[in-house]
């Protein structure tokens, strides 16, 4: 189908690929990937005509289509949703405009041409039937809705839709195209989980072949059976998913690490024999073989995932035993409403993904939450040292514009060293001399990637996360999970990545027609739970797979059950530290009327104001062995359900 043959391609002068070759067959489910910058979305680019190569060529079979959906893409039309998808489909426009045309043309003719444009136009029926025609409306609202649109949407002009919204426009089209090849740039970027989980079965049940880029693993593991890496400026395919991918990758990069260290010690010890026999007549002819030998030995630079980067947040300051509660909490924007009576208690160390379709308010719930918006209605009570961090794509208008991305990091940082600061901006794909650049002359991505590196150095106990993986590559993404996983405060994060949500978030907020649910459990549960939709594995594959959802099944229970025992000891708590609270503001008063002449000058007033000192500092005492003992109960219990 298609044949890529000695395609050669540089960029700014440097090679990304050379004379690589390989073959799209049929039917094939291929996950193209490899390190950022390496080429990918250039290769993609060139197989569907968008770019041309140094050298080489693609080999296309005749007559098939191809689908191509790029990362971003600018549609201001005035067309409206449901036509502009429709008119995007060539083989159903081809097809009708030949029938009016021969309509046209049949009123007017006689005879044999008469005859000929009555059998064309039966050729066109045929053609019809053969490509669904009749049902292709409903195939568009199948799709549209599968995507997340509303049928209200349907009518709406095509430049009414935010950036998002207008990929997820272009996906439609190129799913109902008939593609025989779909070439996919991050097409889960602007989803939320159920248009993702909708895309999963529509692509995994897909007729055509696919080669696909993404960052989303567990959608990559879901959809392909090959994968194509680009690597050291050449193409290697292997039979398999990407996590039987990576299993080969790191045996691969091992042995490529053993033999480069065998010829780095080759030269060491070459280097050395020149050294002590240079000046020996006797072993002047083997020095200079050996001399010659050291000149052609090479030692290649190996692309690798460098060393494994583990970063830690800085240990933050402790917060009440409840940093937020939301109390009927509503948001309208002028006429619409987004949510309405939300109630919602966010207890310290809950790690909560926001869940939900595209508009149905995770981001202003967040934005609320994190003090970027005010409710419309409804109280937000935040609890004693709640210190919050919030980053969105657009935390990055709060950037020094004209200070370097490592000037920026550096100075966030307390005790951090300059080669820690590079590590870090290193894991957050910015290497060599890319971390002197100027905040100003960054792409949105790069913006973005910059405000993350410096999120990891916050102090703070309570961090809201929206999107935090758009711009993020596999290894950067693992950086920022194993950083959340360990983080000691309290976190919300707003997100449709599924493999990176499991191993972090504790709880769900589903949020959607104007109202939130609560699931105490995992990503996985919420799934089953919401979705109503637990897989049946066959026996003889999946025993692993049944224990796995066997074992988040009863962490679930567990995470239920101690939801039970601790949200009274919770409230208690709750209700503790406002009285000490409102004691400690009452005691600072009563010490400075002591300090105050015209209190401590008049015996009656001193006597009296001491005697309720007294009293305030034995109730603080007494409130804070309470507190002490239920925050004792409560950890007893958080220690005793330990998953």
């Amino acid at each position: 189908m298609i044949d890529v043959v000695n395609l050669s391609v540089q960029f700014t002068g440097i090679p990304l690929f050379e004379n690589v070759n390989f073959k799209i067959n049929k039917g094939d489910k291929i996950s193209l990937v490899g390190a950022n910058g390496s080429g990918k979305s250039t290769l993609l680019k060139i197989i569907k005509g968008i770019e041309q190569p140094e050298t080489g060529n693609v080999l296309t079979q005749k007559g098939i289509r191809i689908g191509y959906l790029p990362q971003e893409y600018f549609n201001s039309k005035q067309n409206l949703l449901f036509q502009e998808v429709r008119d995007s489909l060539d083989f159903i426009v081809e097809l009708e405009t030949r029938e009016n045309e021969l309509n046209k043309l049949l009123t007017g003719s006689t005879g044999e041409v008469h005859e000929k444009y009555l059998n064309e136009l039966g050729e066109i029926h045929h053609k019809k039937e053969l490509e669904n025609y009749y049902s292709i409306d409903a195939e568009i609202k199948k799709v549209l809705l599968g995507l997340g649109f509303k049928e209200e949407d349907f009518s709406r002009k095509i430049s009414e839709f935010s950036g998002g919204w207008i990929m997820r426009i272009e996906l439609a089209k190129i799913l109902l195209g008939k593609n025989d090849l779909l070439l996919l740039d991050e097409p889960t970027n602007h989803l939320d989980i159920d248009s993702l989980l909708w895309l999963e079965d529509f692509l995994s049940s897909y007729r055509g072949a696919i080669l696909l880029v993404s960052h989303d693993k567990n959608f990559v593991n879901k959809i392909t059976d090959k994968t194509l890496e680009i690597f050291n400026k050449k193409i290697n395919f292997f039979k398999g998913n990407y996590d039987k991918y990576l299993i080969y990758k790191a045996e691969r990069d091992k042995q490529l690490e053993a033999e480069r260290n065998s010829k780095l010690q080759k030269i060491k010890d070459t280097q050395k024999f020149i050294e002590r026999f240079r000046y020996k007549a006797s072993k002047a002819k083997q020095v200079q073989s050996r001399i010659k030998m050291l000149e052609k030995m090479e030692v290649e630079e190996i692309e690798s995932d460098e060393k494994e980067i583990k970063i830690r947040f800085p240990a933050p300051p402790r917060s009440g035993v409840v940093p937020v509660e939301l109390k009927n909490v509503s948001k309208s924007f002028g006429e619409k409403l987004v949510f309405e009576n939300v109630n919602l208690i966010i207890e310290r160390g809950d790690k909560i993904a926001f869940v939900g379709p595209n508009g149905a308010g995770k981001t202003t719930l967040s934005r609320i939450i994190g003090q970027k918006l005010e409710p419309t209605s409804g109280e937000i009570i935040y609890g004693h040292n709640t210190v919050i961090s919030f980053f969105s794509q657009e935390t990055t208008d709060d950037l020094d514009l004209d200070s370097d991305i490592i000037s920026l990091i550096y100075n966030a940082g307390k005790d951090l060293t300059l080669g820690q600061a590079r590590s870090l901006l290193g894991a957050f794909l910015f290497s060599d001399e890319d971390v002197f650049k100027k905040i100003k002359v960054l792409s949105g991505g790069e913006k973005a990637r910059t405000a993350l590196a410096k999120l990891l150095l916050t102090e703070a106990n309570l961090i809201i996360l929206d999107e935090p993986t758009n711009h993020l590559d596999y290894k950067s993404k693992k950086v920022l999970q194993e950083a959340l996983q360990n983080f000691d405060g309290t976190l919300i994060i707003v997100s449709h990545d599924i493999d990176f949500l499991e191993p972090i978030v504790n709880k769900v907020v589903d949020i959607r027609d104007h109202k939130i649910k609560e699931y105490v459990g995992g990503i996985d549960y919420y799934l089953q739970k919401h979705f109503e939709v637990i897989e049946q594995p066959s026996k003889a594959n999946n025993k692993k797979e049944n224990t796995r959802k066997d074992t988040k099944r009863k962490e679930a229970e567990l995470r239920q059950e101690k939801y039970k025992l601790t949200k009274p000891i919770i409230k208690k708590i709750e209700s503790l530290e406002s009285q000490i609270e409102n004691l400690e503001n009452e005691k600072i008063e009563l010490e400075s009327k002591l300090a105050d002449e015209s209190v401590y000058s008049v015996p009656e007033k001193l006597k009296e104001t001491n005697l309720r000192y007294t009293t305030v500092k034995d109730e603080i005492d007494e409130l804070t062995l309470k507190w002490a003992e239920l925050n004792d109960e409560l950890e007893e219990i958080n220690s005793r359900f330990e998953i």
